[in-house]
């Protein structure tokens, strides 16, 4: 699986969990310099607290367009760490 916006390849895996339709990607598989910390958090009443990454391609932003669970409940354990895509993120299968 690929994740990309902008025509830019942000991440890339084929170690994937999908959860609720999501694609949760390992956080090696991310591009550097393509996120950055952002302050935005949420909370889901079964996985815990997400906290959010805003994607960077040259000088554009994608605010908040990618989100991960650095301490989720016991139910969503298998997504710890791991990051999905929304706000118009793209994800594929990646060309073999």
């Amino acid at each position: 699986m690929q994740a990309s916006w902008n025509d830019t390849v942000i991440a890339r895996s084929d170690d994937i969990v999908t959860v609720e339709g999501n694609a949760y990607f390992p956080p090696e598989s991310l591009e550097p310099g393509c996120f950055r910390p952002s302050s935005h958090r949420t909370v889901c009443g079964w996985k815990g607290e997400a906290h959010y990454y805003d994607v960077v391609v040259g000088d554009q932003v994608n605010a908040n367009a990618a989100w991960f669970y650095p301490a989720p409940k016991t139910a969503a354990e298998e997504i710890k760490g791991r990051v999905a895509f929304w706000k118009g993120v793209k994800v594929t299968a990646s060309a073999s």
